[in-house]
Order: C-alpha cells, then sequence, then structure tokens
C-alpha cells in the first residue's frame, strides 16, 4: 500500500505544483511572442478571480502548496511505517511468548497461558485467516523467523482480534493468542499531526518572511517609478538587492539620467530661444515707443506683447511645476487672488466658492492652471463668467471641484478629446492668437495633483472647464 500511496501522493503534488507555476509565469516570465498580444491578454484575462493576483501572494503559496504536500508525503510514510513497526514488535513478543510458554513445564505453562490468554485449539473450531488485512503477511514472516518454515499462522482483527499460530516446536494443535490494540497508537498519530501542524505554521512564518524579501525589491521599484512619474529626482541602490533585480535597478538608474538629462536639455535649450528672443523684441519695443506713427507702433506692440506671451507659455509647458514645494493651500483665497486682475473693468467674474478647508497644493502651479482657465475663457467669451468650487465624492474619497464657466460659443464636440493635446487649438469659432499650450498646461497641473479636467459645452451656450483634485495628493507627503 505505501508505494501506491507514495506515487498517488508524488504524482498530486508533481501535479499541482506544475499547475501553479503555468498559472504564475506568464505573469513574470518572458513574453511568448511580441507578434501574439492577443493570446497574451486572453492568457492573462482566463486567470479566475479567486487566483493571487500579486506576486507576494502567487510566491508564498507555491511555497506553501510545496511544504503542505511534502508535509503530507512524510506523514503519511511515518503513519505507516509505525504500524508496520508496532506490528512487527508485537509478533516477536508473541512469538517469545510462545517459545516461553513450550520452553515450560507443566505448572508454569498454566500460569503462562493464564497470563497471556493463550488457549490451546485441537481440532477444528480454527477460522480461516484475513488475508486480505494489510499487516497478516508481517506476522506470518515473523512467526516463521522465529519458531520455524513450517509455522502456519491465522489472523482474525475483527469480534474479537486474536492470532492462531501452529508449529511443530509446539506441539500438536492450535495456540490462539489474544491481539489488543497498541496503547500509544491513536496518541501517536495526534501527537504527529500535532507536531506537523507546528512545523507547517513556522514553514508559513518562515515562508511569509522570506517572500517579503524576494517581494521588497519590486515594491521599491514600483515607488521609485512613482516618484519619477511625478518629476522627481531618484535612484536605485544596487549594492544591497539581489543578483536578479541588480541589472533591473541599473536599467532603471540609467533610464532615469537618460530623462532627466533630457529634460534638461530641453530646457536648457528652450530658455536660450527665450533669452535670445526677448534680447531683439526688448530693442523692437522700445523702438517702436519712440515712433510717431501711434497707430502703427500700437498694433507692433501688441504683437510683441504676444510673441511673449507665446514665450511664457512655451517656458511655462516646460517648467512644469514638479519641483515645486508642496503646502496647505486655501482654494477660496488663492481663486480670490487670480481673479482679482480680471475684475478691473465693469463686467467682473462671479464667483461661487463653498467652504474647502485647505489641503496640499502647489501654490504657483494652481494659480497658473486658474489663469489659464480664465484667460481663456476671457478671450473667447468676454462676459459672464463664473467661477465656482466646492468639495463632492463621498467621505471615503473626497475631491473638489474647480469649474470655470462662460457663455462663449462652446467647442465642436468632436474637438473635445484633443483639445487638451499640445499645439492644438478649438475650432474656428474659439480660434484666435496663441500656441494651443494653455489648457495642455492645465491637464499636466491637474494630474500632477492627481487629478482631471474635462471640457463640456453648456447648455444654452458656452463652455465649462472642470478641473476635479483629491483632497490630498494621492503620493505620500514624504514621497513628493
Amino acid at each position: 500500500m505505501l508505494p501506491v500511496t507514495s506515487i498517488i501522493l508524488k504524482g498530486l503534488s508533481t501535479y499541482w505544483f506544475f499547475a501553479f507555476v503555468h498559472r504564475v509565469r506568464p505573469a513574470f516570465g518572458k513574453p511568448a511572442s511580441l507578434a501574439r498580444p492577443a493570446k497574451c491578454m486572453a492568457a492573462v484575462m482566463k486567470t479566475p478571480l479567486w487566483f493571487p493576483q500579486s506576486f507576494f501572494s502567487r510566491t508564498l503559496w507555491l511555497v506553501l502548496i510545496v511544504v503542505l504536500f511534502s508535509k503530507a508525503l512524510t506523514l503519511v510514510y511515518l503513519l505507516m511505517n509505525e504500524d508496520v513497526l508496532v506490528d512487527r514488535q508485537y509478533s516477536h513478543g508473541v512469538a517469545l511468548t510462545l517459545r516461553a510458554y513450550w520452553a515450560a513445564g507443566e505448572n508454569d505453562r498454566e500460569a503462562i497461558a493464564e497470563a497471556a490468554g493463550l488457549i490451546r485449539v485441537v481440532g477444528g473450531g480454527v477460522p480461516e485467516g484475513e488475508q486480505h488485512w494489510p499487516y497478516s503477511e508481517i506476522y506470518q514472516r515473523q512467526m516463521q523467523a522465529e519458531l520455524g518454515a513450517d509455522t502456519e499462522v491465522r489472523l482474525r482483527v475483527h469480534a474479537p482480534p486474536a492470532l492462531w499460530v501452529r508449529a511443530p516446536s509446539l506441539g500438536d494443535g492450535w495456540l490462539k493468542v489474544p491481539l489488543y490494540p497498541h496503547p500509544l497508537r491513536g496518541q501517536k498519530i495526534w501527537n504527529v499531526l500535532g507536531w506537523f501542524l507546528a512545523i507547517g505554521l513556522l514553514s508559513t512564518a518562515s515562508a511569509w518572511i522570506f517572500v517579503r524579501q524576494l517581494s521588497q525589491p519590486l515594491k521599491r521599484l514600483v515607488f521609485a517609478a512613482r516618484q519619477l512619474g511625478q518629476g522627481r529626482s531618484v535612484r536605485l541602490p544596487v549594492s544591497d538587492t539581489p543578483s536578479e533585480m541588480t541589472e533591473v535597478y541599473r536599467a532603471f538608474n540609467q533610464m532615469a539620467e537618460d530623462v532627466e538629462q533630457a529634460g534638461q536639455e530641453r530646457e536648457l535649450m528652450l530658455a536660450g530661444v527665450s533669452h535670445d528672443l526677448r534680447t531683439p523684441l526688448t530693442r523692437l519695443r522700445l523702438s517702436l515707443e519712440l515712433m510717431n506713427d501711434n497707430e502703427f507702433s500700437e498694433g507692433m506692440v501688441r504683437d510683441i506683447e504676444d510673441m511673449d506671451a507665446i514665450l511664457d507659455q512655451f517656458l511655462a509647458f516646460i517648467r512644469d511645476g514638479r519641483d515645486e514645494e508642496i503646502e496647505e493651500v486655501d482654494l477660496g483665497h488663492l481663486v480670490r487672488d487670480v481673479v482679482a486682475p480680471f475684475n478691473d473693468d465693469e463686467d467682473s467674474i462671479r464667483l461661487c466658492l463653498e467652504p474647502i478647508p485647505p489641503f496640499p497644493l502647489r501654490r504657483v502651479s494652481m494659480k497658473r492652471l486658474l489663469t489659464n482657465l480664465i484667460g481663456n475663457a476671457k478671450h473667447h467669451a468676454g462676459n459672464g463668467i463664473e467661477v465656482a468650487a466646492y468639495v463632492s465624492g463621498d467621505r471615503n474619497a473626497p475631491y473638489v471641484v474647480l469649474s470655470v464657466l462662460d457663455r462663449g460659443a462652446g467647442i465642436d464636440p468632436s474637438e473635445l478629446d484633443t483639445i487638451f493635446n499640445p499645439f492644438i487649438r478649438g475650432d474656428r469659432a474659439r480660434s484666435g492668437k496663441g500656441t494651443g499650450l494653455g489648457l495642455a498646461i492645465v491637464k499636466r497641473i491637474a494630474a500632477m495633483h492627481g487629478g482631471n479636467v474635462e471640457l463640456r459645452n453648456r447648455s444654452g451656450g458656452g463652455l465649462e472647464a472642470r478641473v476635479r483634485l483629491p483632497l490630498g495628493l494621492m503620493l505620500p507627503r514624504d514621497a513628493i
């Protein structure tokens, strides 16, 4: 029975092990083929919801399954071998008792028979043995080895259990020997189970600690990637990492250096262009102010101011404010500060500001966001502009809504999805001077704060620019 059970359990453990590895491998191994993305996506979508989704849980379950199957095989092996050893020892004791019984004198035989419960059976009345019992062969071989090769053994394990032995060395007839259950067999099973349960718990704790150490470099990589996406300068240490992750960390560090260098070169180039262009523009403006033709000079001055504004937008788009310090900002006060310069004429901007608690923001960037939206509304609508701010969402995920509404011509619905792309401007109804970077800057600043922005046409004409900002940045304060 032992070889069959061992083969079955080993087969099951092997099957489940490779099935588990087959499930895990597509998520962490190399893709089978870059030309088969649909099949790769289908394989990922087939993963059931109950299957572990993280690298930590998958590796932990893999270790636990292997440990549990190995413990189960060991437990079965020990339990089955324990029965073999117990029955072999018991049969050896029976053989010694029978030999002592036959070697003793007549008076001593009766005392031994009474003490051991031996009964001599002469003639019939001896039942057939239970050959199908797994350990009957152990008694047969042990008795033949102890009492002689001609020894016959019949074993009954039911009502009541007994052993019948007939051997030439024991005289004529059969000797009936009562069988008693091993006094420690039941207790040992529970002892072994308890011991293996304790080992399993210790193995689980060790596996949890081990797998946690394995997944820690991946978590560090994810955190660093998010910081890099937020515009932070970050490097990963390669000295205290596993060899498998060292190359990944080095590649990430090289990528971060390349990204930072490209950004610095781009910023330096545009700063140089801005400086080189503003110098002749300043001289040209000074010359125009000295001209006598006021009508001609005023038009050229406006063109120069537009060119200055274009340069400012280029620089604002490149210097997106990611390196700006975060502080607790009262959004209501910030909105009033931004709106104040636009209220220098008769048509003032209407404010609808609800009480909003201060929350972390980049003050200068948020001013630029609101200035771009109000300036865009002023340019295309002129009058009837409204700025609203309020808190929305549920208690677990509140967010601030900042809206700038106008009564201009609106935007073609087909352009709402592409209007935030750099150098893209609205339809002809809202076309005019500019670079098309204003809304792109707004979108970038909103995303930098963990929010988003959307445009929607208003009923009755006009446009609403709605910015959603979470009450608190998505990343921890110490990570920014």
